[in-house]
């Protein structure tokens, strides 16, 4: 765990917490947490919610993906297109067949070099190697699997990988609420902010008891706050 420490600052820790968890948690812009802010009486522009967020957001993420359970050994693997700055990106995913949010990588090629660069993540990130691996039909990832020399199964059948092809859509609604993603840099780092906290509290609402869901959202909280614990 990363020691967060929010000495030298104006506002009280739990201030700074908060502002964190609303940008990162919800589809919200800056001012959007400004504004929420001020209608509890607390003046702080935009852009201190801004820095609070670059400054604080990767520590706690780090802090989050340590408290993370494992993830199944059944990936799925897709590429989705991002514009930044007016140039088309890709934007390489990676989920498990729980939903869990494996790793993102922002790439400006659509190839083998990055198909290899986002397995060799993986496998350096979570230290083993899945029994199954689902893709599309891109030759890139058959050509990744040759060079790690991946014993998994691979699986690249229509509607396979219906896993990834439906979870952009917390990804999306975030790059149009910022009007776009501003450089590839900012975009990998926010995404892997993004990821952590959307980790933490997401859960399949709709296939829980009421009272498994409360339990559920307490341990996400509980997580959130030992993330964030003061130093």
């Amino acid at each position: 765990m990363r020691t967060i420490s929010f000495s030298r600052h104006r506002f009280p820790p739990d201030i700074i917490r908060h502002s964190v968890w609303l940008y990162a948690r919800f589809t919200l812009s800056y001012r959007d947490v400004e504004d929420l802010l001020a209608a509890r009486g607390l003046d702080i522009s935009y852009e201190t919610v801004r820095r609070w967020f670059l400054k604080f957001g990767p520590a706690v993420a780090h802090n989050l993906r340590r408290m993370r359970p494992t993830p199944s050994d059944y990936w799925h693997l897709n590429e989705m297109v991002v514009v930044i700055r007016g140039r088309r990106h890709w934007l390489w995913r990676a989920v498990d067949n729980e939903g869990e949010v494996l790793d993102f990588l922002v790439q400006s090629k659509r190839n083998a070099k990055a198909a290899l660069k986002l397995m060799r993540s993986l496998l350096k990130k979570y230290g083993f190697a899945p029994i199954r691996i689902v893709t599309d039909k891109l030759r890139s990832y058959h050509a990744a699997f040759r060079t790690l020399r991946l014993t998994a199964e691979h699986f690249d059948e229509k509607r396979a990988n219906n896993r990834t092809e439906n979870s952009p859509q917390p990804v999306r609604r975030r790059e149009q609420k910022q009007q776009r993603f501003k450089s590839p840099g900012s975009a990998q780092r926010f995404l892997n902010i993004h990821a952590s906290v959307y980790n933490t509290f997401y859960v399949q609402r709709h296939l829980l008891r009421r009272s498994t869901f409360k339990q559920f959202r307490t341990d996400a909280f509980n997580a959130w706050e030992d993330a964030t614990a003061v130093a």
